[in-house]
């Protein structure tokens, strides 16, 4: 009995052991994968790899050079393909070093090898060659990336393709010995001396096409004050500049470093030339919208129109700026992260003007109103004086000004009195009760007429009936529509035909009931028999006149 419950005791703790064990590995967090140690020659990376070799072999280390090449060379025959190698990069590889991959699980080029990465092709006789870098697994030392050894293979055929002119060659020994910086003299000549140059070049290439297409318009329109066009801008200056610049880089072979200073440069004079022309190109559209809408008189739209203008000045500025720093190799999407974050929290602060400023565009585009129009909104009527980003001005009745802001004019009622195509002409003719039905009959007939034969009333629209029995007279309503200019020539027109009515009532022999109202007065004494409606019929006797002396 004693073994039985020793061995249950036995049993329960092992399985509390192991049920401890489960749960402790349940909750624990997992451990992080081990993390690659740094190399000390900067092979965690593609980028550090070929950075690190082309500097090795810069500087003429070829035994470090060949510490970041995947082969089983030793000795002399991998430093000298390590200089094979360096001479193909330096005169064939396209200069995109900042693009490679800055990442130990490298860019992924290859997602069925995701151990390979690319970093470039090479042109050679037989096509194009890829210079390739595979992730070598070196155990507890770390993962290293090196030169692939397909790439190794065809680096003697392209190397001997290679022409051995080199344009340093042909210069002074002080121009390309002396540095500053880590650049040639002869590199800080051709930065400051030639690139202002070449501008110059630019624009008196311009002057002497504006003066010959001048000189053919002159001609060919006679008008002698015709200006010269111009041709080349500013802006396009720049791009020509960088165009002949990428040129000049193709045809002769530099080195991979210089060909990779001078692609700096002419991105970034293709950036400030690109952005500098959309600026030109928005101005010349907003002063070509400008001129529309001034024709059409359709001048409240201008603020709009500045306003979209800057709008696109400000976002081609913004797209340049991202794209200067993406070619820099800066990540930009914390950057446009952090932006649209920021954004948000700016709209949020900036509601009711963004609600206003949308209002307004939305007034302008769908030309609900214009300057000059006569309008009611609510409570408020008057004539919009200016039609703004913020708000809409109107001067009232009495000559004050109301400004009321774009978002509550959006939502609220409006009434556009100016955009009337016809007036209303609605009245109701009351004639007297005691008029005759051949009289009534006269009046319907005579007025129907009248309004038939104005010239200024719509006869498709005229409708002359008996509307109704009034408590004291016959009503009569008139309907019809006045096509007028404005306000004041249908007032006018409005005048003369109810003026004419009320000649046509008389001449019928009828008359305008007007209201009236009949006083009775009742007697001193209330002891008098009344007739029921608190009236005496008794009757009052006058009083005698009183006789005033005079003086």
């Amino acid at each position: 009995m004693l073994i039985r419950t020793k061995q249950a005791r036995c049993v329960l703790l092992a399985a509390c052991v192991l049920l401890c064990r489960v749960y402790g590995a349940q909750t624990q967090p997992a451990a992080k994968p081990p993390e690659n140690p740094p190399d000390a020659l900067g092979r965690n990376t593609p980028r550090g790899t070929v950075l690190g070799f082309l500097s090795a072999a810069h500087k003429g280390d070829d035994d470090t050079a060949a510490l970041y090449l995947n082969t089983r060379a030793k000795g002399k025959s991998a430093a000298n393909l390590a200089h094979q190698l360096f001479v193909v990069l330096d005169r064939r590889l396209p200069a995109r070093l900042n693009q490679l991959s800055d990442r130990p699980e490298g860019s992924l080029a290859f997602p069925a090898n995701p151990d390979q990465d690319l970093v470039g092709k090479v042109a050679g006789s037989k096509g194009e060659a890829d210079i390739l870098l595979d992730r070598v697994d070196r155990g507890k030392a770390g993962a290293v990336w090196l030169f692939s050894r397909k790439t190794l293979d065809s680096v003697p055929d392209l190397y001997n393709e290679i022409t051995e002119w080199e344009p340093e060659s042909s210069l002074p020994s002080f121009l390309v010995d002396t540095r500053i910086a880590g650049i040639s003299l002869f590199q800080w000549l051709a930065i400051l001396v030639g690139l202002p140059l070449a501008y110059l070049a630019t624009g008196l290439l311009n002057r002497v096409l504006g003066m010959l297409a001048g000189s053919v318009r002159r001609r060919w329109r006679h008008e002698p004050d015709l200006p010269n066009p111009e041709y080349l801008s500013r802006a396009v200056r720049l791009l020509v500049l960088a165009a002949s610049i990428t040129w000049l880089i193709r045809e002769v072979s530099l080195p991979l470093l210089v060909r990779q200073f001078w692609r700096i440069i002419t991105t970034f004079l293709t950036i400030t030339g690109g952005v500098w022309l959309i600026i030109r190109l928005n101005g010349r559209l907003e002063q070509y919208i400008r001129r529309r809408l001034e024709k059409r008189k359709i001048t409240g739209a201008l603020p709009a129109v500045r306003f979209l203008r800057r709008t696109g000045d400000v976002l081609a500025l913004f797209v340049g700026l991202l794209i200067a720093l993406s070619l820099l190799g800066v990540n930009i999407g914390a950057a446009v992260a952090g932006l649209g974050v920021g954004g948000i929290a700016v709209a949020l602060a900036a509601q009711k003007t963004l609600e206003n400023v949308i209002g307004g565009l939305s007034l302008v585009l769908d030309q609900t109103v214009r300057i000059g129009d006569f309008v009611k909104i609510g409570d408020t009527a008057g004539t919009v004086e200016q039609i703004g980003l913020r708000s809409i001005r109107i001067r009232t009745a009495d000559r004050t000004m109301v400004s009321l802001p774009n978002g509550q004019v959006a939502t609220a009622c409006l009434e556009n009195l100016s955009a009337r195509d016809k007036f209303w002409f609605h009245h109701v003719v009351s004639v007297a009760s005691d008029s005759t039905v051949e009289q009534l009959s006269s009046v319907l007939t005579g007025i129907e007429a009248l309004l038939a034969e104005h010239a200024a009333v719509e006869r498709e629209t005229i409708r002359v009936s008996f509307l109704r029995f009034g408590p004291s007279s016959f009503d009569i309503e008139l309907f019809a529509y006045v096509p007028a200019g404005d306000a004041l020539q249908f007032f006018a027109i409005q005048q003369e035909l109810l003026l004419q009515i009320r000649r046509t009532v008389q001449e019928t022999g009828a008359r305008i009931a007007l209201p009236s109202q009949a006083l009775y007065l009742a007697g001193e004494s209330s002891r008098r028999p009344s007739d029921g409606n608190g009236i005496s019929p008794a009757r009052v006797r006058p009083r005698r006149p009183r006789r005033v002396r005079r003086t």
